[in-house]
């Protein structure tokens, strides 16, 4: 199978910073218009908080969600309105899978700001700061890793409703977990006796990705469900089943239960691939996709987009793009 097609992915919580997409704003209108829409619909100026801080705000996860959001479709609008080549195929990061919505059209981006800092909102509101922790397991076969987590919430009967699971398979020797963090400080005892090179724990502020985000996914429900998809115009692969869907309503069903499901990654990538994607270029701020496609499968020629030099030098390196 030929391996020459595109797809772009977008990144999720963890690649924002102070200051990003300011030299594509100098030369791109679009860039501060979109902005100027989310701004509008959250009510308050975006893009003087992105570009102005502090980090610990943008660091919000309610604040974080719809800023990477808008990034992602900004650099989007971007690629488009310099002729850039149109993928074959999508997807998203966590966080990411809603810019990947809004670029494929299944969702209005004004939609999907709204939905995103609510995700973000109902997210951090479903477990008390302190309860939750995430933990990243480096080094370790992802079996291994699975079976820390379920000896870890066997170790003590106190605390038997302790949960920990894996949350994030982002490449080969890199998985993330989280639960309450008794649980987790206890998987991460148990990688690292079974040999994990590292085991860290993350500055995050609840346990995304586990059942413990149920009550936010109920929440969100109500509103994914009274907002308007369509069928995608570029397939997405999905977190939840590394898999794309073309009806809209089972779109929404898994948009909700990607909120309490791990995110899939290396089997996203794996997806692409088998599709005949050769080339993935990461829309939006930073290269952390990037590092981790490369590392999945190292025959995947990956760019990236996060300043106006990169974005021009994957322009030129696609031959179907425009100036």
């Amino acid at each position: 199978m030929s391996n020459s097609k595109l797809a772009f992915v977008f990144p999720g919580q963890g690649s924002q910073k102070v200051g990003m997409l300011g030299d594509l704003a100098e030369s791109y209108t679009v860039v501060k218009d979109t902005f100027a829409q989310a701004s509008e619909a959250l009510g308050y100026d975006l893009w003087k908080l992105v570009q102005e801080g502090p980090q610990e705000e943008l660091n919000m996860t309610e604040v974080t969600q719809p800023a990477l959001l808008t990034a992602s479709v900004a650099t989007w609008r971007v690629w488009q309105e310099k002729g850039g080549a149109k993928p074959e195929m999508m997807a998203g990061h966590s966080l990411g899978e809603w810019s990947a919505l809004v670029c494929a059209g299944i969702v209005d981006f004004t939609d999907a700001v709204k939905l995103v800092r609510m995700r973000g909102q109902f997210m951090q509101e479903a477990v008390p700061a302190g309860i939750g922790a995430m933990a990243a397991i480096i080094g370790l076969d992802d079996s291994l890793v699975e079976e820390a987590c379920t000896a870890a919430m066997a170790a003590e009967a106190s605390n038997a409703q302790d949960i920990v699971s894996p949350v994030n398979y982002n490449s080969p020797g890199q998985l993330v977990i989280a639960g309450h963090a008794a649980a987790v400080e206890r998987a991460m005892a148990l990688c690292k006796d079974a040999g994990a090179k590292r085991a860290l724990l993350l500055p995050v502020s609840a346990p995304f990705h586990t059942a413990l985000m149920k009550p936010a996914a109920d929440r969100l429900a109500e509103h994914i469900q009274s907002t308007a998809f369509e069928s995608p115009s570029i397939p997405v692969v999905h977190n939840v089943t590394a898999q794309t869907l073309t009806d809209a309503e089972e779109i929404k069903a898994i948009m909700v239960a990607q909120i309490y499901s791990a995110v899939r990654w290396v089997a996203c990538v794996n997806a692409l691939t088998s599709a005949g994607i050769g080339t993935t270029v990461e829309c939006g701020p930073g290269k952390v996709l990037s590092g981790l496609n490369k590392r999945i499968d190292r025959a995947l020629n990956t760019l990236s987009t996060d300043s106006e030099d990169a974005l021009s030098a994957t322009l030129l390196a696609l031959p179907e793009a425009g100036e």
